[in-house]
């Protein structure tokens, strides 16, 4: 009977055309022409489970070894998103409101799995966000410094000014903001691995009193007064929440200066959608994935007014192929840290997510805005393309 009913799902799907092996030992082919893909069940599996999350439900056999794939992973998800309402809801869920110390949770959930873990497959920057490739042939770290050269030439820093960025990382970008520009930069971050290692970083580079980092989530920062000529936020905006944006929004217009900038880097979707149920129970809990034009409804709300916008997606798909391709290279380290089960969540998710933006399903945006009108800017945008320092 579960043969049957999967058999039934999967002649649903259309139009890429792949192979099931079923745990009897039988293959079928669903699709005309040459199979893309394979999927073997190593086990009978219920059928209710996938019916009502197949997300979930492929993810978590996929941890569990239940199940295995051959091919190129890109056509699992290209199968995947062209069949988008068999896969996914459509209706989006009821985004609960998450307290102060949920929101630590979260971030802790994902960022604390330890500085050691990262550093097997991130660059020597610790940069865990979209790079920037002048070439396909850049190196990763290359590519790192690029991009956070990228957003310091957008936001046009000026040596005394100061900094905000919020979700620093690991400090690479308030660090290199302060060497390269002078600034006196502040990042704040909500994981405490990555806070001690910018503590280190800053310390070991002599920029104790131009640069520090706090341990503090953003809905606090209007309790200490402080207000910036230039604020920053990276890879963050994902993890606020939808109903916690006219929150953040208000966060920065109360730090931000009369005509001062702010550049949001973020994931967004075409359309709003709601979260992923694999992403969101084992990745991201509690994230969801702002559409471009919920970002850009809200700026006028609080005096924001749009200056530039630039769509990295392609750049995010090269991105995470470096991280699959160096967190593949290291998995004996990985093994010797987690289990099996970890190392395959890890492998699906970079590599599904390679997949996602690279066929469309996922962009990257820079959007620079000012707070109020700032007619002292570069007149065009040349300023974005000097040689890197």
């Amino acid at each position: 009977m579960q043969k049957y009913l999967f058999q039934q799902f999967f002649a649903k799907l259309n139009p890429v055309p792949f192979h099931i092996h079923f745990w009897d030992g039988s293959t079928e082919q669903y699709g005309d022409g040459t199979p893309r893909f394979t999927l073997t069940f190593h086990k009978e599996l219920p059928f209710t489970s996938f019916i009502k999350q197949p997300s979930l439900a492929f993810g978590e056999a996929y941890m569990n070894g239940d199940i295995d794939m051959e091919g190129n992973i890109e056509e699992v998800i290209r199968a995947a998103t062209s069949n988008h309402s068999l896969i996914w809801s459509e209706v989006l869920s009821r985004l609960p409101k998450i307290s102060l110390r949920k929101q630590q949770e979260n971030v802790q959930h994902h960022y604390d799995v330890g500085n050691d873990f990262y550093s097997l497959w991130l660059d020597q920057t610790m940069s865990y966000s979209c790079a920037y490739f002048h070439t396909p042939e850049d190196s990763l770290e290359q590519a790192q410094l690029q991009k956070i050269d990228h957003i310091l030439r957008k936001l046009q820093l000026k040596e005394g000014e100061t900094l905000l960025d919020i979700g620093s990382g690991w400090g690479w970008l308030i660090i290199r903001a302060a060497q390269q520009y002078g600034v006196k930069a502040l990042g704040i971050t909500l994981s405490e691995e990555q806070c001690k290692k910018t503590k280190e970083r800053i310390a070991e580079l002599g920029l104790t009193g131009q640069v520090d980092v706090e341990l503090m989530n953003y809905q606090n920062l209007p309790n200490t007064k402080r207000v910036f000529d230039k604020i920053s936020s990276v890879g963050m905006f994902e993890h606020v929440g939808q109903n916690q944006y006219p929150t953040f929004m208000k966060t920065v217009q109360s730090m931000l200066k009369d005509g001062g900038l702010m550049l949001l880097h973020t994931i967004t979707h075409l359309k709003e959608d709601p979260t992923d149920p694999w992403i969101a129970k084992h990745i991201f809990p509690g994230g969801y994935i702002p559409s471009f034009r919920e970002i850009i409804q809200l700026l006028p709300d609080y005096d924001f007014h749009a200056l530039d916008i630039e769509n990295l997606r392609i750049h995010y798909a090269m991105t995470l192929d470096e991280w699959a391709k160096r967190f593949d290279a290291n998995e004996d380290k990985v093994r010797a840290m987690y289990d099996e089960r970890f190392i395959r969540m890890w492998r699906l998710y970079l590599r599904s997510s390679a997949a996602f933006f690279r066929l469309g399903g996922l962009d990257l945006h820079q959007i620079l805005f000012s707070k109020g009108i700032n007619n002292s800017l570069p007149l065009t945008r040349n300023h974005l393309y000097t040689t890197s320092t």
